[in-house]
């Protein structure tokens, strides 16, 4: 299944997209994680409705750095020997469609880094990783917004990567069902129309099931939980010269099976 979240008459709602249509669900997102099956009320012409991130609040969002080993030599590191966790706060989340905005006064190296995002079905706590994907609802698209200049600055990366309007989210969810391995997806970013990254997930140096069974050894991931998997090579900063995000530019994210999310950016 597809789900999306929207707006239409002032109410958010989730609906299962069905090509051209979206059938309204009167669920919340509590009973879309159990599975239940839902009652549909109504259908509508899918761009008559306001698309809105997925999974608003989720409990945490838990990132992934330099999970694709290219990705690590061009940022002039060395590939981790085990994963590399760090967090981007659930306000940083905004929509497909919605702008991504900074102030120029405090950064000038805005950068993007499109992701696969897992999206937490069943708590995990000290899974095996042969047991993970069973915890795992579905999955959707992040752009891992970065001040680069934050980052490097700050020596941690918590500021850097959690501004307001840095996890742009969506536009829908697929159910793990359809994706049944997500070491075999092709993942693509382009700015303004200009492919900037094209990695596949079988790069990754630590599976989807593997970050599920080594996070929850540490904390219970619960239902609505993100996983940001990392990004392969190709981000702006990696570039000579760099290239970061400007006003007015349009960034999108293309994951095979799942869709494209596209933003642009606005300075404030």
């Amino acid at each position: 299944m597809k789900w999306i979240r929207f707006e239409r008459d002032g109410r958010a709602s989730y609906g299962l997209v069905n090509e051209q249509t979206v059938a309204v669900a009167d669920f919340d997102l509590k009973d879309i994680l159990l599975h239940k099956r839902p009652p549909i009320t109504a259908e509508y012409p899918l761009d008559s409705v306001r698309v809105l991130a997925p999974i608003p609040h989720p409990g945490k969002i838990i990132c992934i750095g330099r999970n694709y080993a290219e990705h690590a030599r061009e940022q002039g590191a060395e590939p981790p020997t085990k994963p590399l966790i760090f967090a981007k706060f659930p306000s940083s989340i905004i929509a497909h469609g919605q702008l991504i905005t900074w102030s120029p006064e405090l950064t000038q190296q805005v950068d993007y880094e499109g992701e696969l995002a897992v999206v937490i079905g069943r708590a995990a706590m000290r899974v095996k990783v042969e047991e993970a994907l069973s915890h795992v609802f579905g999955y959707t698209i992040a752009n891992d917004v970065t001040a680069r200049d934050l980052q490097r600055g700050d020596g941690q990366w918590t500021r850097g990567k959690s501004l307001d309007t840095f996890c742009p989210l969506g536009p829908i969810i697929v159910t793990a069902d359809e994706i049944p391995d997500p070491q075999n997806l092709r993942v693509r970013t382009e700015l303004n129309s200009q492919i900037m990254q094209d990695g596949h997930t079988r790069d990754m140096m630590f599976s989807v099931a593997y970050l599920i069974h080594y996070c929850s050894q540490a904390f219970t991931l619960d239902p609505g939980d993100l996983i940001l998997t990392g990004t392969p090579e190709g981000v702006g900063t990696g570039r000579t010269p760099p290239v970061f995000m400007q006003n007015g530019d349009r960034i999108s994210v293309e994951i095979e099976g799942i869709g494209r999310l596209e933003n642009t950016c606005k300075t404030i």
